[in-house]
C-alpha cells in the first residue's frame, strides 16, 4: 500500500504547548499537524497515512475524552495519546479502557510521548493493512456467484464434497468444480486458508 509520510495530530487549547509538542514531533522527522480544538481538527483535510492523535484531556467545550469516545462513534479510527495536567488514575484508567496509547502527566519526559507515538502509528498501520485485505477479501467474496457462495459456506464447516454433494442435492463433480472454483476466485492455497478468510469477512459457518 502506497501510503504518505506519518503525521501525528495534536489537539490542545494551549498556544505555548501546541509550539513545544509541534517542534518535539517534527524534530524526529515525523509531520505534524496542530488544532486547537475538536472541532478545528474534524473540519480539517486529514492525509490519508498512519497517524495517530496527540490529545488534551482538559480542553475548552469538550473533554478529550469526551471526544475519544465521539472518535470511536463517528468511525475515525486513531490511536489515541492522552497528555494531561491534571490526571488522576480514575481518568488514566477510563481512557485506557477506550483504547487509548498512553496517559501521560505534564510534565513528561519527551521520549515517553515519543515512544507512545511510535507504537500509536505503528498500531494504526497495522490496523489499516488490515483494513485493507478486508476490503480485498470482500471484493473476492462478491465475485462468487450465489451457488459459490453456498457452496464456500458449507466447505469452511469441513464437510467432504460428498457430503456436501448429498446435502445440497448435487453431483459430486460438480460440488468439486465450485469448490476449485471458489478456492481460484478467493486465492486460497489451502481449506484451512479459506476458513481464516471466512472467519475475517463473518461468513457463518454451517452447523
Amino acid at each position: 500500500m502506497d501510503e504518505a509520510q506519518d503525521t501525528v495530530f495534536v489537539i490542545d487549547d494551549d498556544p505555548s504547548m501546541r509550539g513545544a509538542l509541534e517542534d518535539l514531533v517534527s524534530s524526529v522527522g515525523l509531520q505534524v499537524r496542530v488544532f486547537s480544538s475538536p472541532q478545528q481538527f474534524l473540519e480539517s483535510k486529514r492525509p490519508d497515512a498512519p497517524s495517530c492523535l496527540v490529545l488534551d484531556v482538559r480542553l475548552r467545550g469538550m473533554s478529550g475524552l469526551t471526544f475519544q469516545k465521539e472518535l470511536g462513534s463517528a468511525g475515525i479510527a486513531l490511536p489515541v495519546i492522552f497528555i494531561t495536567a491534571h490526571g488522576d488514575i480514575p481518568m488514566s484508567v477510563r481512557a485506557m479502557k477506550a483504547g487509548a496509547v498512553e496517559f501521560l502527566t505534564k510534565p513528561f519526559h519527551d521520549q515517553d510521548l515519543l515512544d507512545a507515538i511510535h507504537i500509536g502509528i505503528q498500531r494504526d498501520r497495522h490496523r489499516r493493512r488490515d483494513a485493507l485485505l478486508v476490503t480485498e477479501l470482500r471484493e473476492r467474496f462478491t465475485a462468487l456467484t450465489e451457488r459459490e457462495r453456498q457452496i464456500m459456506r458449507v466447505v469452511i464447516s469441513g464437510r467432504a464434497n460428498k457430503q456436501i454433494a448429498a446435502e445440497l442435492t448435487l453431483s459430486e463433480m460438480t460440488v468439486k468444480v465450485h469448490r476449485g472454483q471458489v478456492m481460484r476466485k478467493m486465492c486460497a492455497a489451502s481449506l484451512a486458508e479459506l476458513v481464516r478468510m471466512a472467519d475475517r469477512l463473518e461468513v457463518p459457518i454451517p452447523i
